[in-house]
């Protein structure tokens, strides 16, 4: 084989999450009251939108997650396959130029010359400080200076024009399939969706889409170039790093969440509806785990789990390894001390709950108590959960930077957004100022972010009952 597929732990998590996501939205299309809500959703055109943009940085953390070995080429005959000991995903070789192409050090974005003076032997053979040319951004201008502004204008300009035309085939070919849909004419529906006046806010969709291909074809053709968010300290594209962060934000708020829900549910649930005991117990075991300070808690177990990866080295086979089960480690402590809030949310209601007629007239007529929590109580606080995921995710995304930045957050060797706002904070007294690394990392973050939060409040509003009520 060419390659050796390598599934890493949180590879297996993340797939394990979008088949259960998949298996929710089968669940929920054959429930009316669950396709009614999510058609409420699909009303608002802020919520298509935020949802184009959230499905875009998914899909590039899911093409990240894709994780292979390279066959080394065999020297003689017969030899066994033996492969590269270096991991790499499907978004490292489709961005390889990006990759490989490092320079000595800081360039500013979209730049032909180094960021700082260097000392150059002149062809007289003297010494003078210059800034040096890159070895690859803008390498194809004979003449910088007179050529650069004309080059950026007409890169860009080429790759808007690809990216309109590709716009145009998706939009042709979704509104071709929503006329075969509705049996109408083409025509017909391109109008319906230009006024806006279709049930589902495609025009907010198709727009969103169409200025994300646009911009990903403007983006494509200046990567070929130039460095399109410039370089690093080490030299590394900051496009490329920007791009390899969004795996490990979207790790972070989703197998976070895939801990934290057990312990949230269970727990919570069990403390309204048993009460007596149990319900002492567990607000005891929550009322002592929010009294420690979770960024102490969270520190402490991290250098535990550092102390024990150093003594035992021989244990981890690759970088990518190590920094992934210091990832998933990193997972695990922000859900056991995540859950507390959810769970104080899910206990009152489940309290309330407990009191109704219906819950009250199945324990009086004999139903077992698992039964009743699984037919009568679980069902009533879901829309709590989906909630409080879908409202967590952001914040989560957020306590990675914030961890990584006082440096007990994922592994120095991993890209995250966290990571490039550490590396970058000692440059923002240099004279003059590097700013792009973090400026890079707040636009790719507060994308994400402010995304989750705008489709957070529509999924909010939808299956909240109270607020579907009015």
């Amino acid at each position: 084989m060419p390659i050796l597929p390598v599934v890493l732990w949180t590879d297996a998590l993340i797939f394990l999450l979008l088949g259960a996501a998949v298996s929710l939205g089968v669940y929920a299309a054959r429930r009316e009251p669950l396709r009614a809500s999510w058609r409420q959703i699909s009303r608002r055109p802020v919520a298509m939108a935020a949802m184009v943009i959230l499905l875009a940085y998914i899909g590039v953390g899911l093409i990240d997650s894709v994780h292979f070995k390279r066959r080394l080429p065999t020297t003689e005959p017969g030899q066994s396959a033996q492969y590269s000991p270096e991991v790499v995903s499907l978004l490292d070789v489709m961005a390889d130029r990006l990759r490989k192409n490092v320079e000595r050090t800081y360039s500013a974005p979209l730049a032909t010359h180094a960021y700082a003076k260097e000392t150059i032997e002149m062809p007289d053979g003297t010494q003078a400080r210059l800034f040096p040319r890159l070895i690859y951004g803008g390498a194809h201008l004979s003449d910088p200076e007179k050529e650069w502004s004309r080059d950026l204008i007409f890169t860009s300009l080429v790759g808007g024009l690809l990216g309109l035309v590709a716009a145009l085939v998706v939009n042709a070919h979704f509104l071709f399939l929503l006329s075969r849909r509705s049996h109408t004419g083409v025509e017909e529906v391109a109008q319906a969706v230009l006024r806006g006046k279709t049930d589902t806010a495609w025009r907010a969709t198709l727009g969103a889409i169409s200025l994300l291909v646009i911009l990903a074809g403007v983006a494509f053709s200046l990567s070929l170039k130039y460095h399109l968010l410039g370089t690093d300290k080490v030299g590394q594209d900051v496009f490329y790093l920007s791009l390899k962060a969004i795996r490990t934000g979207l790790v972070i708020g989703t197998v976070t969440t895939l801990v934290m829900l057990p312990f949230a549910v269970l727990l919570g649930i069990a403390a309204g509806y048993f009460r007596g005991w149990v319900d002492d117990v567990i607000q005891y075991v929550y009322t002592t785990l929010s009294s420690v300070p979770g960024v102490l808690l969270i520190a402490a177990a991290v250098l535990i789990l550092q102390v024990y990866m150093d003594q035992n080295a021989d244990a981890f086979t690759s970088v990518t390894q190590r920094a992934d089960v210091r990832l998933l480690f990193l997972c695990i402590i922000l859900g056991v001390t995540g859950w507390i809030g959810l769970c104080r949310l899910l206990r009152g209601e489940t309290l309330k709950l407990r009191e109704m007629d219906y819950v009250q007239a199945a324990t009086a007529i004999g139903v077992g108590n698992w039964r009743i929590i699984t037919r009568h109580i679980l069902p009533n606080v879901m829309h709590i959960v989906l909630i409080s995921v879908v409202l967590d995710f952001s914040g989560l995304v957020l306590a990675e930077a914030v961890l990584s930045y006082v440096g007990v957050g994922v592994d120095p060797a991993m890209i995250s957004w966290g990571n490039m706002i550490n590396s970058a904070r000692m440059e923002m007294a240099r004279e003059p100022i590097v700013w792009w690394s973090l400026v890079a990392a707040f636009v790719f973050m507060f994308g994400l972010v402010l995304s989750a939060n705008l489709f957070s409040d529509a999924v909010r509003d939808a299956l909240d009952p109270r607020l579907r009520s009015r």
